[in-house]
């Protein structure tokens, strides 16, 4: 079989004002970058239709650090519904240069089932990265600036929170040091991935420029001299932020193999950020497909959770219907299979593994959730194996397919896509139960996420993360909602506790205010919010041969 990019270089691609016209956009609503993707504006939502879309989220269980198939079964799904006669369209999450170059290789889907221009999609696409990281880096320079004329004002900055971003995978930067030689007040710092930014997480949850430029405004650079909150906006800079986002906030328009329509936009991961795509290009979607397809990043426990608690609140959507990706790798993983032996026919290591699957079933169900569960088949996988889980399914009253999308596009997800839509049809989801009130305190909102969705037994605030509650209390910001940065490969906070564990403790290390994105986030355990190359990174096999890029997945 081809590779991936072999794949989608071998696959003509429609000029993308054909795939606009196709979903209603006319060639004039169209801004194209070359002729294999585009950038729409945003000011086409149009509310009303929204509300008459089906919007569907796919997520996962916990995963292997392979992945899961997430991206590649919403691609399928896509195709699926398509090859049924549904009008359907994805809205997915941009990848980052961190995991193209790092572990992964590439977050465009795989086989017969991606989104191209797949090369350029996992580079510098539309650039929409690189004006988070200028607009975020442009902050704090300017902030920097500002503390080095007003450093003995009572309006000066004595303490700065902003750091800088960078979309590599780069430990190296996790600390350092600025100002050296003169040049201001030396000062510890550090960098977080481009993921991982405010900016990121403003750039997705902001409705329009309006909204965009009020939440840059509230953006909690730091501390004045005199123990007072400074707000970007009370230093005059949201204006010039905005001119640097003024062609990210579009969502950008490319397609899929099979020549479905895909809005790509935004890319905060699940782990240490909220996890999911623009609202923007979310509801731009909904507002031209009957079906929206889109993903939360890693399990259910991170992405999904974020999905319901934070974005569906904010733009005030809901899912009909959650699709649970699950592999037979992951089962065997959390039933203690040895990580060398998973890809092996292993029936009592696989039903092991199925607690893992039930509590995430539990948990999207307790949110009023209708699952289907879809088995991304490998041809290593018995029908014994596939059998069992389809009737195990059944019991705990969550419907099954399998998705044979990796090798047959959307011929291979028919099945997928026509149980999903017998559940929009016959028993759609319910209204979203939330885990959390708003009103609840910050402590009680954390204390909810690990005990209903993790099962935790207890959480440790350090003292260091005390004192950042404290000033949230002072701010009177115990309203927003919490995003909870922790490892994806356990419910827990220690990636070695696979399965389902329960009854363990949770270790709140930090509290990040992200005023401008409208969330506290809680950093558990030992989770990093910039991440480091494995030991033998994917940037050895990526080259261009023959002006061709080889070496991305």
């Amino acid at each position: 079989m081809k590779t991936d990019i072999e794949i989608a270089q071998s696959t003509p691609i429609i000029p993308i004002q054909k795939i606009a016209e196709s979903i209603g956009i006319s060639n004039e609503q169209v801004i194209p970058y070359g002729n294999d993707k585009a950038k729409i504006s945003y000011q086409l939502i149009d509310d009303s239709k929204v509300k008459q879309s089906n919007l569907i989220l796919v997520t996962a269980i916990t995963p292997t650090k392979a992945g899961i198939g997430k991206t590649t079964t919403s691609i399928a799904l896509a195709q699926g519904l398509k090859k049924i006669g549904k009008k359907s369209i994805l809205a997915l999450r941009e990848p980052s240069l961190g995991p193209c170059f790092g572990m992964k290789g590439g977050a465009c889907g795989g086989g017969y089932s991606q989104v191209i221009p797949m090369e350029d999609i996992n580079l510098h696409f539309t650039g929409d990265f690189h004006a988070i990281t200028s607009a975020n880096n442009m902050i704090a320079a300017l902030v920097d600036n500002f503390q080095y004329y007003n450093k003995t004002k009572p309006n000066g900055l004595k303490q700065i929170l902003w750091k800088r971003v960078l979309d590599v995978n780069d430990r190296a930067l996790r600390n350092v040091i600025t100002s050296l030689q003169g040049n201001g007040q030396p000062t510890e710092t550090g960098f977080d991935i481009t993921p991982a930014s405010e900016i990121m997480a403003i750039l997705c949850l902001a409705k329009n420029m309006e909204d965009l430029r009020a939440r840059i405004g509230n953006i909690l650079v730091g501390y004045t001299n005199e123990n007072k909150a400074c707000y970007l906006k009370d230093l005059g800079f949201e204006g010039a932020i905005c001119t640097l986002l003024k062609d990210a906030i579009n969502p950008n328009l490319v397609q899929t193999l099979e020549g479905g329509a895909a809005f790509i936009h935004g890319g905060p991961f699940a782990n240490i950020a909220h996890g999911c795509n623009s609202i923007v290009a979310t509801k731009l979607a909904m507002t031209y497909g009957d079906y929206v397809i889109t993903e939360a990043g890693f399990g259910a426990d991170l992405g999904a959770e974020k999905f319901l608690n934070i974005k569906c609140r904010i733009a005030e959507i809901s899912p009909k219907v959650t699709v649970l990706v699950v592999t037979s790798q992951a089962l065997k993983l959390h039933g203690n299979v040895n990580e060398k032996e998973i890809a092996q026919p292993n029936l009592e290591g696989l039903k092991s593994g199925l607690k893992n699957l039930e509590r995430h079933i539990e948990n999207l169900q307790g949110f009023g959730q209708s699952v289907v569960v879809a088995f991304n088949r490998y041809g290593f996988d018995s029908d014994e194996e596939i059998n069992f889980i389809s009737n195990w399914c059944k019991e705990k009253g969550a419907e099954f397919a399998l998705n044979d999308g990796f090798m047959n596009g959307g011929k291979g997800a028919a099945d997928l896509a026509k149980k999903v839509i017998d559940i929009i049809e016959n028993k759609p989801s319910s209204a979203i139960k939330h885990t959390y009130d708003l009103t609840d305190s910050i402590e009680e909102k954390i204390n909810k996420i690990v005990s209903k969705i993790y099962k935790g037994k207890t959480v440790h605030i350090t003292h260091k993360a005390q004192l950042i509650l404290k000033k949230i209390k002072e701010l009177g910001l115990e309203h927003y909602p919490v995003c909870i940065a922790k490892t994806q490969y356990s419910f827990s906070d220690d990636a070695k506790k696979v399965g389902a564990v329960s009854d363990f403790e949770i270790e709140i290390e930090n509290l990040v205010i992200n005023n401008g994105a409208g969330f506290i986030v809680a950093v558990a355990g030992e989770i990093m919010r910039m991440p480091g190359l494995p030991k033998e990174p994917q940037a050895l096999h990526i080259d261009i041969v023959n002006d061709k890029i080889v070496g991305l997945s």
